[in-house]
């Protein structure tokens, strides 16, 4: 059998942390930054979690990851 291939996006996009959580950076970030507040643009600073509802989908994205 052939091995289950992870989505080329979602391995550019998204860690696994040993606890099983996935890491994601935050968005709003990019681009058009001179509207937004400085307080909003620290706050999205950092790294964040996928949600819990999403992670079936991400389970399907990066198959043998420990999802």
């Amino acid at each position: 059998m052939p091995k289950m291939k992870t989505k080329s996006s979602a391995k550019k996009r998204f860690r696994v942390r040993p606890g099983g959580t996935v890491k994601r950076g935050q968005a709003f970030k990019r681009h058009i930054l001179t509207k937004k507040t400085t307080k909003n643009k620290r706050h999205l600073r950092g790294a964040t979690a996928v949600h819990e509802t999403n992670m079936v989908s991400m389970a399907a994205m990066m198959p043998g990851m420990g999802i």
